[in-house]
């Protein structure tokens, strides 16, 4: 299975969408906020560019997907003010996914957005130019030395390829406290030869002394195998187990499937910036956030796990949902989910149960 040909989250604004379900993503977005204003306001006060060239890796489509973009503009513009600077600089804008992203919802929604933005920046706003740039960005996306900020929010725990030996992972769908020193080696070995790509990449497309913040789904464990990371994809192996139980999935299928994500820990990150030479780290940082932030509950009841638990299992089948489409076929995936759902609101009924979000910022090199 090529990844880059399956891996999307679901398109449109139906219930099963990513648009409908990534709540979460979005409050780790302003969760991260002023690291990457801290990062904006660095780039743009030591340069001061005519043209500003901003890169969103894995962008998907959405509510979300032209959050960081605005708020960099709105960022850029408040400190121009500030230094009573009269001209804005134009923006060069690149909205980066794998090309089975929904990409003309965001084309569509782009008029408003502008619209928006020139209402609440006034006439002195300066243009800003889009592009859609379908791709890996374990590949090169923009040309030589033309950006000055990259950013990429809960997108590089993908891997580029499922990572070979996976049929030795017998009844796991990712990694587990059963899985084999094969397949942990396995798994940590691709993460390091796709992150290394991934800034080799970017270090040539980044202006020297230019920024990138990245938010990654990590671990603060030096165990890849810990509860903290592993945990929403076990409960999940969990419901695909009892479907073959019930004679719904071959079990040589389940045993044949694996997630091509890795989620490091804040030293692995770091090692991994360090050997690749390009970046020098400015901040890393953990942070956490609870799973029931996949559901916009306004109240508390008797039944609030159970609802929990139902929007936990929407906002993954939002991201997983292709993939196991591909592996498994469609019609298994109302059944599952809802196995699904029933599993996580019993655990998170019994236990608490977090994300843990690592977030770097880096300063290209000269």
């Amino acid at each position: 299975m090529k990844v880059s040909e399956v891996l999307h989250m679901n398109g449109g604004i139906g219930d099963s969408s990513y648009a409908s379900n990534s709540l979460i993503q979005r409050k780790v977005i302003f969760m991260t906020k002023a690291i990457a204003e801290e990062a904006v306001s660095d780039v743009y006060c030591s340069m001061f560019p005519k043209t500003l060239c901003i890169a969103d890796l894995g962008c998907s489509s959405g509510p979300n997907t032209l959050l960081v973009v605005t708020q960099t503009v709105k960022t850029v513009n408040k400190i121009r003010k500030k230094l009573c600077r009269q001209s804005s600089p134009e923006f060069q804008i690149y909205l980066n996914d794998l090309p089975g992203n929904d990409f003309n919802s965001i084309f569509r929604s782009l008029p408003r957005v502008q619209e928006e933005l020139k209402e609440e920046i006034g006439s002195e706003f300066g243009p800003c130019f889009f592009n859609g740039v379908p791709g890996s960005f374990y590949s090169r996306l923009c040309p030589t030395s033309t950006l000055h900020f990259v950013h990429s929010s809960y997108s590089l725990m993908w891997l580029s390829q499922v990572p070979k030996g996976v049929e030795m992972n017998k009844e796991n769908i990712y990694l587990a406290s059963t899985s084999p020193p094969s397949v942990i080696n396995a798994y940590y070995e691709q993460f390091q030869k796709d992150f290394s790509m991934f800034l080799k990449c970017r270090s040539e497309e980044l202006v020297s002394g230019g920024r990138m913040v990245l938010t990654i789904l990590g671990r603060k464990s030096e165990d890849p195998t810990s509860k903290e990371c592993c945990y929403i994809w076990d409960l999940l192996a969990m419901a695909l187990k009892q479907m073959v139980s019930e004679g719904l999935i071959e079990e040589e299928k389940l045993n044949s499937f694996g997630i091509p994500q890795y989620t490091p820990s804040p030293l692995e990150l770091k090692a991994e910036v360090e050997k690749e030479r390009s970046f020098a780290i400015n901040r890393l940082e953990a942070s956490e956030i609870n799973w029931a932030a996949c559901g916009n509950k306004l109240y508390s009841s008797d039944d609030s796990f159970k609802d929990d638990g139902y929007h936990v299992a929407k906002c993954m089948r939002s991201v997983a949902e292709p993939l196991l489409v591909r592996h498994f076929g469609e019609s298994i995936m109302d059944k599952l989910f809802h196995k699904y759902g029933e599993i996580l609101s019993d655990c998170m009924s019994k236990e608490e149960t977090k994300f843990v979000n690592l977030t770097i910022s880096m300063t290209k090199r000269e």
